[in-house]
Formats: C-alpha cells, structure tokens, sequence
C-alpha cells in the first residue's frame, strides 16, 4: 500500500472514531449538561454564597479553644476528606440508582439540587458553627429558633443517628457478606461482619478524632476516589447507553414516567409522583438534613475560616458528582436488561465496568462509605447529648459511659432490622423522611442567622428560606400521603403540604425579623 493509501486510511479511521463517540457523547448530553451544571454552576454559585457569608480572618473554634478530643485544628485537605466521606453515606449511590428509575430528568435535578440547596445547607451549617464557637446544630437551633423548638429538635435527631448508626451497619455488612463474602443468607459470619463494624464504631465514637478518624480515614478515601473514578471512566469505555430527556410529552410529561425501566426488584408502585418521592429518594446527593450534623463537627477542626468553601461546600458538590456517577452507571446498567434492586446492581456495575478485581475495589469503596458516616454520626450523637446534659467529655470516664449507652439502642435496632422480614424496610423509609425534615430545621436556623447577619443586604435570607419552604412541601406530602404515615390521597395530601410550607415560609420570616430586631449576628 503506497504511502498515500496509508495517510488516507488513517485519516478515515481517525474520522470514523472521531464520529463514532460524537454520536455517543451525543446520547450522553443529559447527563454531560448535568455534569455541567453540577461542576461550573457549583464554583459560581459556592463564591455567591461565601460572599455572602463573608469569612475573615478571626480565631476559629479549633485554635481559640482546642483540648485535643474533639476541637483539634487539622489541615485543609484531611478536614475535606473527612467531612466527605462523612457526609458521604450510602445514600450518594442507593439513592441515585433508585432515582434513575424516575428516568433522565435525574441528571438535571440532581446537580441543581445540590447547587442551589444541598452545598448551601451544608457550608452555612459548618460556617455558623464556626461562628458559635462549634455549636452542634441542636445549639444553634435553641440559639435561632427557640427553646421550644429545641427540644424536639434534640431528641429528634439524637433518635436519627442512632438510627443511622444502625442502618449504616446493616448496609455496608450486607454488602461485605454478599458481594465479598458470597454469603446468600444470614449466617454466624453475618453477625460476626456488623460485629466487626460496630467495634470500630466504638473506637471512633471514644478516642479523639485526629488519632482515630484523622489517621484511618486517608485510606479510605483512597478506596472511594478510585472506585468512583473507575465507575466514571466504565461508562464511557463499555458504552452505556444513557437516555436523554424526552420533551415530546410536555414538561408534565417528563416528571410523570415513573417507572422509567420496569421489573426492578424494590421498585415502588406504578405511578409513584416525583414530587416528594424522588427527593426523599435521592437525598444525600441534592440535600441531607443529616450533613449539618457532620459539618459542625468537623467545624471543631477548621483551622481558618476561608477553608470553609472547601471543607463544607466543595465536599457536597464531589458528594453530588459521586451521585450523577452511580445514577448514569444505574440507567446504563437497566437499559442492558438488568432488573437487579439497588444492592445487586452495585455488584453488577463494578464488576461489569472494572472487571473482577477493579469490582471489588469499587464494591468496597461503596462499603467505606456508609462506615465512614455511621462512626461519625455516632460520634456527633454522642457530642450533642453531652452538650445537652451538660456531661462534661474531656473525662475518658464519661465518653464511656455515654458511648455504652448509645451503643445498645443500636444494638437494639440492628437486631430487629435483621429478625423482622420488613424491619429494614420500615426503619429506611422513616430515616429517609426524618432525614430531609432535619434539613427543614437547619434551613430555618440558616435563615433567622442571615436576617440578623451584620452588613448583609435585605434579600440573602431567600437564599436558604426557598430550598427550606420547598423541603418542607416534600415531607409533608410524602408523609401525608405514604402509607408509613396518614395513607391520604395525593391530591389531598399537596393541598395540606401548600398550606404547610407557607406557614413555614412566613414562620420563619416573622421570627427571623424578631430575632434580627434584638440582636446582630457577626
């Protein structure tokens, strides 16, 4: 072949691949448009909320009043990496993947989401707390919404984390013993995994942070950036095919095709309405009540208040890029014909994307993630209710004696998830609810704090009050109309939620003027 034949095949090759993956790429445009909006909409809007805020130059929490348990400075990228995997529980990748049964809408609404209300719920949380000298959340919502409203807030959400310390044993010893293990049944070893993980949660709930969680949790966060880089490069190289929205129908048309893929094990019934399911559903990777938690934790060990951004807002925006990830790998996954739920197919896109031994290492990057917010939640249950009895923790005596009494609720919770055949069942659906009505009172508490913020303009109060009103609309109706709660029809049940969350709105509003009348916050 002569040397032009050559240069001329190669350059029809060179073509055809060149269009071969525009095409491609062209089936993936929902989902590039989403990435989009997740990557450049997360660093403008992230600047817009820091200005907002306005961080300085002060003495944060960590520095002004360090005592080597749990205020202990820590540097930038350890206190990002551990409020990540933190935040970062199950809920990024089983959330998603039944999400995407709602169709491709998912990949918009999820990085909107966690732009708009997910990133801003989590920095304004770890940025007040600094600002409170590393108030837990139940002490700046006595601080901003009252003593009433404390006190159901406080038991509320002591009662969540020891939930979610249950359930974020169950999830990640399920996986260990099915997909590592090959177990099919419940067996001594199934015992013998939660056993293993609840040990370690004990280690990380007594001993101080930067000599437990501070030193383990590089490793793990290894495990979890490469399994989610691996499952993103998968989807390209092995082709899945990722749906595009279709506006043929209108835009009702859009949120009404539930379920988008049919047969899937777990699937709720046909005809189940995007809103509130859908973001009760996918929660961890728009907006998690729970994350306020983790983010005034680990604002016990911010060393400067500009690292804030980083620490808290940028981590929910990589939380939400995990999400988008385990949501594409999911609709490629059951556009191949898998009817796998959500447990089985984590299995089936590791193993099918990165091979047998990339799997597993995918597979326990998803096992990392639960273990690494179920050790700090217990960690911050046991923070708050020691703020709350005044129970001083700096003595090894008494973090021993209120980690033992956490522990056997747990304990307690565990076992009747496992010995009841829907025991799970019920326990995820009401911590999924409860989850984002947490969110609603943090929403709250951010609200009253900008209206009474020192030398912020009249209107930045909208900024967290409408991601608040609209989570309230969620779980009221969701509540309303499950069958966990008052069974309603839906019709009924929105008109109520409307009601509801315009009380909310104007709530807040009246008491965040109150509040701004008698006192001025820095």
């Amino acid at each position: 072949m002569s040397s032009k034949k050559r240069a001329y095949s190669k350059l029809c090759e060179q073509q055809f691949f060149l269009e071969y993956h525009y095409w491609e790429m062209r089936k993936m445009t929902t989902f590039l448009i989403g990435l989009a909006i997740l990557i450049i909409g997360g660093f403008l809007y992230g600047s817009f909320v820091e200005r907002i805020f306005k961080p300085d130059d002060r003495q944060t929490p960590a520095v002004k009043l360090e005592d080597g348990v749990d205020y202990v400075p820590m540097s930038k990228w350890k206190n990002a990496l551990i409020n990540l995997l933190n935040i970062a529980g199950t809920g990024p990748i089983f959330g998603p993947i039944q999400g995407i049964l709602f169709g491709p809408v998912a990949f918009l609404t999820i990085p909107i989401g966690c732009v708009i209300s997910g990133a801003v719920h989590d920095y304004l949380s770890g940025m007040m707390s600094l600002r409170q000298d590393g108030a837990q959340m139940p002490g700046i919502v006595h601080k901003f919404l009252g003593g009433k409203v404390y006190q159901v807030y406080n038991i509320f959400l002591c009662l969540l984390m020891l939930l979610v310390g249950a359930v974020f044993t169950y999830t990640p010893g399920d996986l260990f013993a099915g997909q590592i293990c090959g177990f099919t049944d419940v067996n001594v070893w199934t015992w013998v995994i939660y056993g293993v993980i609840l040990v370690y949660y004990l280690v990380a709930t007594l001993f101080p942070i930067d000599k437990i969680i501070g030193r383990i949790y590089p490793i793990f966060g290894a495990i979890l950036l490469l399994s989610a880089v691996g499952v993103f490069f998968g989807i390209f190289a092995q082709g899945y095919q990722l749906d595009n929205i279709d506006f043929s129908h209108g835009i009702k048309g859009i949120f009404d095709v539930y379920p988008y893929f049919d047969g899937i094990v777990g699937a709720s019934a046909p005809g189940t309405k995007f809103v509130p399911v859908f973001f009760v559903t996918v929660a961890c990777g728009i907006t998690s009540g729970f994350h306020s938690t983790q983010c005034t934790m680990i604002g016990r060990s911010v060393r400067h208040e500009k690292e804030g951004k980083m620490t808290f807002y940028g981590t929910m925006i990589l939380e939400g890029l995990i999400a988008m990830i385990w949501a594409a790998a999911a609709m490629g996954l059951y556009n191949s014909g898998s009817t796998a739920g959500a447990t089985a197919a984590v299995g089936e896109v590791a193993k099918g994307l990165l091979g047998p031994v990339g799997g597993i290492i995918a597979i326990l990057g998803v096992i990392v993630l639960p273990i690494t917010s179920g050790d700090t939640a217990l960690r911050s249950c046991r923070l708050m209710i020691a703020d709350y009895i005044h129970y001083d923790q700096r003595k090894k005596k008494n973090r021993v004696i209120l980690t033992i009494c956490m522990f056997v609720p747990v304990i307690a919770i565990l076992v009747f998830a496992k010995l009841n055949a829907e025991g799970f069942n019920i326990l995820w659906r009401y911590f999924a609810w409860s989850n984002q009505t947490i969110a609603v009172f943090a929403f709250a508490a951010i609200t009253v704090y900008l209206m009474a913020k020192k030398g912020s303009a009249k209107w930045v109060f909208l900024v967290p009050l409408v991601p608040g009103s609209f989570y309230m609309f969620v779980i009221s109706s969701f509540i309303l109309s499950a069958k966990i709660g008052f069974g309603l029809s839906m019709n009924v049940a929105y008109i109520i939620a409307a009601i509801l969350t315009a009380v909310y709105a104007v709530g807040v509003y009246m008491l965040g003027r109150k509040y701004a009348a008698k006192h001025t916050e820095e």
